[in-house]
């Protein structure tokens, strides 16, 4: 069955039921509008697109399929992650679906799955999806849009990190990009070994760590970001915002290019590249004061320092690196 040979109600009584209507939501799908509380008064919101053919392929050159599964976690995954970097938790997600007529409807029910899927085993109790849009085009685009609470707290933003502040991650660094260069390659997965499917996965399915955002704000953390486009572009980010310099560690992070470096020298690159550029792991970057208390799931990786607001690597320049729209 392909989207063009339903009517619009008939796909959404398909998806509906496949959505929990659980979560924060005062009033879910039906009416016009959904209803969601906002229990200290302000409302943290965000909003994603994942295009077909520049964010996700639906087929590879070696034939590896991205399912709608892994596209709808995708969507849900990036978009949690934003209000995670604000120090808050998400209360609920609005999906617009843009779907070519020969889409079949059981990718769309499983978009809807992978959708559901992230946002419980993710751990954003929280959450649900509480309505959305369904439109006809040329090209699959999935838009979600999600609001969270600062449960009280401030939010943590860019630009209040301080020269002399601990910069440290939550999550991983580099395994989504190194999953990313493995289905580029054109070689079979299977070619890569346990490790290469782990990182596939990672690039299709990531896990952003949702406790660690309101852990950094309870601890104190002056400024935080979701590292989505690589991590030296987004530390310059927090830098240019902050208005001083920041300085990664690099035998710090080369233990986090060890670990990728099986794959690393079957596709002959360097994993320090992934470490450094790759982004959609959806961790977390942030600085705190020199003597907090790092919160569990963080490690120190740099810190602020007197100067330009520019990123380098122990105190040496480093080219500017990771994902811009614009530029690909």
């Amino acid at each position: 069955m392909l989207v063009g040979d339903v009517t619009e109600s008939v796909l959404l009584s398909k998806i509906l039921p496949l959505l929990d209507q659980g979560g924060g939501a005062l009033l879910g799908p039906g009416d016009d509008a959904a209803i969601v509380a906002s229990p200290d008064g302000r409302t943290v919101i965000s909003m994603d697109t994942l295009v077909e053919d520049h964010d996700f392929r639906l087929l590879r050159p070696n034939g590896f399929h991205t399912t709608g599964y892994d596209v709808g976690w995708k969507s849900a995954a990036q978009n949690l992650s934003d209000i995670n970097a604000m120090g808050g938790s998400a209360t609920s997600l609005v999906v617009s679906l843009t779907l070519p007529p020969q889409t079949r409807v059981d990718w769309v029910e499983d978009c809807a799955r992978g959708l559901a899927a992230a946002i419980r085993d993710l751990g954003a109790a929280g959450c649900a999806v509480v309505g959305g849009d369904l439109g006809a085009g040329a090209q699959l685009v999935i838009t979600a849009a999600v609001t969270g609470t600062l449960g009280g707290r401030p939010p943590v933003l860019r630009s209040g990190a301080q020269e002399g502040d601990v910069v440290a991650v939550a999550g991983t660094l580099g395994r989504a990009a190194a999953g990313l260069a493995i289905l580029e390659d054109g070689r079979p997965v299977g070619e890569f070994g346990p490790l290469g499917e782990e990182l596939v996965a990672a690039q299709l399915r990531p896990c952003p760590p949702l406790a660690a955002g309101p852990a950094a704000a309870a601890a104190g953390a002056r400024a935080m970001l979701d590292i989505s486009d690589g991590l030296v572009r987004d530390a310059g980010r927090i830098a240019t915002a902050s208005g001083a310099g920041l300085d990664l560690d690099p035998e710090v992070l080369r233990e986090y290019a060890a670990r990728l470096a099986p794959a690393a020298e079957q596709l002959g690159e360097d994993p320090m590249d992934w470490v450094l550029g790759g982004g959609e792991d959806h961790g977390l970057l942030a600085a705190f004061p020199r003597n907090a208390l790092l919160p569990p799931g963080f490690t120190a990786v740099g810190s602020m320092v007197s100067g330009k607001p520019l990123v380098t690597l122990a105190s040496r320049p480093t080219a500017l690196r990771g994902w811009d729209h614009f530029a690909h």
